[in-house]
């Protein structure tokens, strides 16, 4: 089971077709990609990469692709889950809230 983060949440809406594409690497990550069109018109992505054990390893929600297809954002969105994973692109550092002492 994915343990979902915040990106997932600003990105989930069950109101909206959406199409999708999963994988699993030959570690155990898992890529999960997923494109819709808004109530707008705009082509939007999702991309999570998760460890075996299902924790995020990292989430981005893209609230538009312009001028991109739903196909073209949905193979956008894998080619660069897959560069992700592997290493070929570096994550993304997150910016956690300092709790204050």
């Amino acid at each position: 089971m994915r343990i979902r983060e915040e990106a997932y949440w600003q990105w989930a809406d069950a109101q909206l077709h959406s199409r999708s594409h999963d994988e699993e690497l030959s570690d155990g990550t898992s890529i999960d990609v997923q494109v819709r069109l808004s109530r707008l018109g705009a082509t939007q992505l999702f991309l999570g990469l998760y460890a075996k054990n299902g924790a995020a390893l990292h989430e981005e929600y893209h609230p538009t692709r312009p001028g991109e297809t739903m196909t073209r954002a949905l193979v956008w969105g894998v080619e660069r889950g897959r560069a992700l994973a592997t290493g070929a692109l570096p994550l993304p550092q997150v910016q956690r809230p300092r709790l204050q002492a």
